[in-house]
Formats: C-alpha cells, sequence, structure tokens
C-alpha cells in the first residue's frame, strides 16, 4: 500500500498545540475521502464466495442473456399470420420444453411451449394456454396474437460483450446472480481491508466481569467490531488498552505494521487522560480533530509510521472516534464507514437521504450539524427520540435514521426534512 498523504497538523511530538477552529462535516469527509485511494492488492474468488466484495475488474458479458428468443408463458408458438388468415385449429407439430432444442416450425402448425423454452424457427408468437382449447394432437386458437407477443427476444436482458457489473461495485446477491446469469464462476475483487481497533479509559470494563465503582461496560467494542463486520473488513481487535502513552504508543506500534487502518474510540478529546492524541503525533501525525458536528465532535484524523520489519512500508491511516457511544456510533457511519468503503474500491460511496415529513417540534438550534435520531412512524413522518444525548444509545436501536440537520436550524413540525436511514448506512 502506498504511503497516505494525510494533512499533517504541524505539531510537534510531545507538543500541545492551539485548538484548531472546527470544520465542517463535509470538508473533513472530502478531507477523507481524498486520500482514500482503492487498495491495489486483488483477488479471485468463486463467485459463490464473493458476497458484499468489491468488484476490481468489470465483468463483460461474453454472451446474450437470454441466449435464444425464450416463450414468457406456458402456451403454444405460432404464426401470428397464418392466425389472421387461416383456421384457428392448428395440429400441434411439436412439444418443447425448457432445455430442449425445438425444430423448425411446420406450417400451419403450432408447438406446444413451455415457460423458459426456446421458440422454434420459424414461430413469431407465443398464445398462451389459457387462450386455448387444446383436443387430440390439435389446439383451438382463441386470440389473434400480434408477432412478438409472450416472446422474450434474445439478450432482451443483456446483451454479449457489454458490460453488466463495473468495477467498484459492491456484490449484492443480486449481483451474484447477473454475474451467474452470463457464466461467471470467478469474480476479481478488491482484498478486505484490514483494521486495527482498540479501546481506551480505565474504567472501561467487558460485559461478564465485576463493575467496579466508576467503570462502565465497554459497548462500543461490541458496536464498533460489529460495524466493520458488517462492511466485510479482515478485523483485528487489540481490546482495552490502558490510559498510558506508552502503552497507547505500542499499540499503534504494532497495529500500524499490517493493517490499513487503526481506528480507536475514546482518548481524542484534550483532557490529561486522553493518550490518543498525543500517542499518534509522536508515532505520526493527525490532520484534523475537531468537527462541527453533533454528537461526535472530537474525531481525529491521521496517519502512524509503520517500522522497520513491518508488512507493509510507510504509514498506516488513523482515525479516532470519540468515547462516548451514540458519538462513536454515528461518527463510524459518517466517515469511517465511507472512508473504509472507498478503500475496499466502492465507487459510490454516499448513503441515500430521504426527503420527508417532521412531526415534531424543535425550538432549540445548534452551530454545528446536528445528526438527530428519529424513527418513520405509520403515518409516514419522523418521530424524534425523546433525549438526543450523545451517552443514549438506546435512540440508535429505537431509531431507524438519522436526520441531518443543518447547524443553526430548529424544526418547526410539518417540515421536510432529510433522513438517512440506517440502512443505508450500516452495510
Amino acid at each position: 500500500m502506498s504511503t497516505p498523504q494525510v494533512p499533517n497538523s504541524g505539531s510537534p511530538a510531545g507538543t500541545s498545540a492551539p485548538r484548531p477552529p472546527m470544520i465542517s462535516t463535509a470538508d473533513a469527509l472530502a478531507t477523507l475521502l481524498a486520500v482514500a485511494q482503492p487498495l491495489a492488492q486483488t483477488e479471485t474468488l468463486s463467485t459463490f464466495d464473493a458476497l458484499n466484495r468489491v468488484l476490481a475488474v468489470e465483468v463483460v458479458s461474453p454472451l446474450d442473456v437470454p441466449p435464444m428468443n425464450t416463450s414468457a408463458m406456458d402456451g403454444y408458438a405460432v404464426r401470428a399470420a397464418e392466425l389472421h388468415q387461416g383456421s384457428r385449429r392448428l395440429p400441434v407439430s411439436q412439444r418443447i420444453p425448457a432445455g430442449h432444442a425445438p425444430q423448425p416450425l411446420a406450417a400451419g402448425t403450432a408447438a406446444r411451449i413451455f415457460t423458459g423454452a426456446t421458440v422454434p424457427p420459424g414461430a413469431d408468437a407465443v398464445v398462451m394456454q389459457e387462450q386455448t382449447e387444446a383436443g387430440d394432437g390439435e389446439v383451438t386458437i382463441l386470440h389473434t396474437p400480434k408477432a412478438g407477443e409472450w416472446i422474450t427476444a434474445q439478450g432482451a436482458d443483456i446483451k454479449k460483450n457489454s458490460v453488466i457489473l463495473p468495477v467498484g461495485t459492491r456484490l449484492s446477491p443480486a449481483a451474484l446472480g447477473l454475474a451467474a446469469s452470463v457464466g461467471c464462476a470467478t469474480l476479481t475483487v478488491t482484498r478486505r481491508v484490514k483494521v486495527a481497533v482498540f479501546f481506551t479509559g480505565d474504567e472501561l470494563t467487558m460485559p461478564g466481569e465485576p463493575l467496579k465503582p466508576g467503570a462502565i461496560y465497554n459497548s462500543n467494542r461490541f458496536t464498533l467490531t460489529g460495524l466493520l463486520r458488517n462492511l466485510g473488513c479482515d478485523v483485528t481487535d487489540y481490546g482495552i488498552v490502558p490510559d498510558q502513552l506508552d502503552a497507547t504508543r505500542a499499540t499503534l506500534r504494532e497495529a500500524a505494521a499490517q493493517h490499513d487502518l487503526i481506528l480507536t474510540s475514546g482518548g481524542v478529546s484534550v483532557g490529561e487522560e486522553d493518550h490518543v492524541r498525543p500517542a499518534v503525533e509522536a508515532e505520526g501525525h493527525i490532520g484534523m480533530w475537531q468537527i462541527a458536528m453533533k454528537p461526535g465532535k472530537p474525531l481525529a484524523f491521521g496517519a502512524v509510521r509503520r517500522g522497520e520489519g513491518a508488512e507493509q512500508a510507510g504509514e498506516a491511516f488513523f482515525i479516532g472516534l470519540p468515547g462516548n457511544p451514540v458519538s462513536s456510533f454515528v461518527t463510524f457511519l459518517l466517515f469511517v464507514r465511507p472512508f473504509l468503503l472507498r478503500l475496499a474500491g466502492v465507487a459510490h460511496v454516499s448513503p441515500r437521504a430521504l426527503s420527508l415529513r417532521a412531526d415534531f417540534t424543535q425550538t432549540k438550534s445548534d452551530r454545528r450539524n446536528e445528526f438527530l435520531r428519529a424513527r418513520v412512524n405509520p403515518a409516514g413522518g419522523l418521530d424524534l427520540f425523546s433525549n438526543q444525548s450523545s451517552a443514549v444509545l438506546t435512540s440508535t436501536v429505537w431509531g431507524d435514521g438519522i436526520i441531518d440537520n443543518p447547524p443553526n436550524h430548529a424544526i418547526s413540525a410539518g417540515e421536510i426534512v432529510s433522513f438517512i436511514p440506517f440502512t443505508e448506512l450500516l452495510y
């Protein structure tokens, strides 16, 4: 992997710099995506095993789909002109199930045909069986068809030599089916993004352990590793790192040696026990760390140098998320997710927003870009979770998306707002 060109704050290791002004969410995301070049390494997988991977080589169809004219109905293949000019009672000259090669249709006859079967040469229409009366070796046609009726033409779905899946496609179940429909047994995809994750805070305790006074359970570890796995990353979880500068630096060095991205939670603010930022500055550099958003203001972005003997040369990217659970969750969705997808080679990483009606009033605005947890009600409008605190993780389960509310904007009931469903953000 080439060395990431992350903007440098210019602060020497171990020194404190004046706090920079907050930057907008749009500028922060643009900065991230500007350096997130798709990984160069690829691998070839069985099409069966390529679900949710990102296509590195376009898929070009070697054939028309369907490769021949096929019947769209169970019925009878006929010559339409004959039914306009002559008898409607025709002898049945052949029976054509799907997967069998037909004979040319003899003049003055009909062919019994089934859905998906090849239309015989000479036939130009199919009459569905509900519009016929079958007799002993004969059929009476009760409908006068037009040429092409109930026939799926060769190449109606896919033309030979057309690109059906471009580079950067994230392979959904439907995309795998499309690749299989043109005979692709294997697909070339970008390798998985390698992410190291660790958490800081002496107050953090794992579920199942006794909860000491002043301690809390480490929910972020479960949320973030789950989100990373949803995105198909190769995840190394270093667990909880003590609130010590030396321990944090040592973990950064180890993680940088063989990962594309180091992701942390907590320790990126400006408190005396926030060691992640000075550790990254000592082992690399940070280009930004205060974003004008709510929740999620203390977000860090930078890089950590790889030492001698590392799996790859250069630097590993670094993103430090805030420790509050909702802040960590929201900043991951808005910044880490598109960054990882771009590293994986996904062409389009922006979530699709919906314009929906606010069925609530929020008179108090904030100078920062707010991301409000909400859900769609039975009337098609949006209800707002009652407590928008960055510590209230319940809101992320109760809600089914976030409202992207601009800075200094109060929301009135009936107003149309921008709503991003979690279905656009979790995968």
